[in-house]
C-alpha cells in the first residue's frame, strides 16, 4: 500500500502524470512515499485513459503534472486524473502544477482576447480540485482566479542558495528584464543585499512585435549582473537584455529563471550568447538535447515535498519563505 498515514488515519497519497516522471520520483523520495500506482494510457484516437490501481477513498490526494510540451495533452491528463479521484471518493484533491500552463494570458490586452489563466483555474475547479499549488506564477493575480486555497511557492530560495557563494554583493546588481519583474528583483536584492536595476524596452513602431531599444535603469557598469525572470521560452528577450547590459558596461551576466520552457530556438540563442551561466530549476523536463555547457539545473523537488507536508499536516506553507508569500 503506497502513501502514509498520520494519527487519526489521515492518508496522504501522491499521484503523478506522465509528463515529468523524474521530478515525480524525486518528490516521492523526499516525502518518503511511493507514487500511487496508476494506469495511464492513450486510446488509438488520442483520448486518455486513467484508473487508479489502489483505493483512494478518504485520502488526501496530491496529483502533480508538469505542463510541458505537448502541453494540451498533459493538462488534459491531469484534469482526467482529478476527475477520477473525485469520483473515487478522495477526501481532498490538491493539484500541483510546478509550471502553470497558459499563465501568460492573465488579462485582456486587446479586445476579443481570452483570459486563459482564469480558464485553467475554472477547469480544474470544475474537475474537482479543492486546492492548487504552483511555483512562480507569471503574475500573482492568478491566485485569485481559483475559488479555493492556492499555495504560491517561490523558487527564489533554491536559486539564491546556489548563487550566493558565487556572488560578491559589493559588485553585484540584480536586474529585472522588464518593469513587470521589478518586485521580484527587489526580493532578490533584499535577500542578497545588492542594488537593483531594470531594463526598459521600447518597441519599433515600424516593425510589429519587435523590441528595438533597451534602456538600462540602474547601476550596472563594472558589475556582475544577475538577470532574473520566471520563465525562458524562446530566449529572445533574455538574450537581448544581456546584450544591453554588456553595452552598458556590465562585466558579467548570469541568468536565473524558474521555468526552462526552451522552445526553439532558445538553446541556440543561449549557447551563442555572452551569458556566462544560465541557472534554472527542473519544474519542467529538460531533455539532454536541450542541455548545454553553461546550463545549471537545480532540483525543485525538496521545496514541493516540504509544501506537501505542510498542507497535509495543516502547517504553514508561508513559513517556507519566511513570511514572504
Amino acid at each position: 500500500m503506497s502513501g502514509k498515514k498520520t494519527t487519526g488515519e489521515r492518508n496522504l497519497m501522491f499521484f503523478s502524470g506522465r509528463s515529468h516522471p523524474e521530478l515525480a520520483d524525486e518528490v516521492a523520495n523526499a516525502l518518503g512515499v511511493e507514487i500511487t500506482p496508476t494506469a495511464l494510457r492513450d486510446f488509438a484516437n488520442g483520448e486518455i485513459y486513467v484508473r487508479y490501481l489502489e483505493s483512494v477513498r478518504g485520502c488526501d490526494a496530491f496529483v502533480m503534472q508538469s505542463h510541458t510540451a505537448p502541453i494540451n495533452q498533459w493538462i488534459m491528463e491531469q484534469l482526467i486524473m482529478v476527475d477520477a479521484l473525485k469520483r473515487a471518493s478522495a477526501k481532498r484533491v490538491t493539484v500541483i502544477m510546478p509550471f502553470y500552463g497558459y499563465s501568460r494570458q492573465d488579462k485582456k490586452g486587446r479586445g476579443r482576447e481570452p483570459i486563459t489563466a482564469r480558464l485553467m483555474a475554472d477547469l480544474f475547479k470544475q474537475a474537482g480540485a479543492d486546492r492548487m499549488m504552483s511555483i512562480d506564477l507569471h503574475t500573482s493575480q492568478i491566485q485569485g482566479f481559483f475559488d479555493g486555497p492556492v499555495d504560491h511557492l517561490f523558487a527564489l530560495p533554491v536559486l539564491i542558495n546556489y548563487l550566493r557563494g558565487k556572488l560578491d554583493p559589493a559588485t553585484t546588481t540584480i536586474v529585472s528584464p522588464d518593469t513587470g519583474r521589478v518586485r521580484l528583483a527587489e526580493r532578490w536584492s533584499d535577500t542578497l543585499g545588492t542594488p537593483v536595476a531594470f531594463i526598459h524596452k521600447r518597441r519599433d513602431l515600424d516593425v510589429a512585435n519587435q523590441v528595438k531599444v533597451h534602456e538600462v535603469v540602474g547601476k550596472v557598469r563594472g558589475r556582475t549582473c544577475v538577470l532574473i525572470d520566471d520563465m525562458i521560452d524562446t530566449g529572445g528577450s533574455i538574450c537581448k537584455a544581456a546584450d544591453a547590459l554588456y553595452e552598458h558596461g556590465a562585466t558579467d551576466v548570469i541568468v536565473a529563471a524558474t521555468h526552462a520552457i526552451f522552445s526553439d530556438p532558445a538553446v541556440d540563442r543561449l549557447k551563442n550568447s555572452r551569458i556566462s551561466e544560465v541557472v534554472v530549476t527542473n519544474t519542467l523536463p529538460i531533455p539532454e538535447e536541450k542541455r548545454f555547457d553553461s546550463l545549471t539545473v537545480l532540483s525543485i523537488a525538496p521545496l514541493i515535498a516540504r509544501a506537501i507536508e505542510q498542507v497535509f499536516t495543516d502547517g504553514s506553507v508561508t513559513s517556507l519563505f519566511e513570511g514572504d508569500s
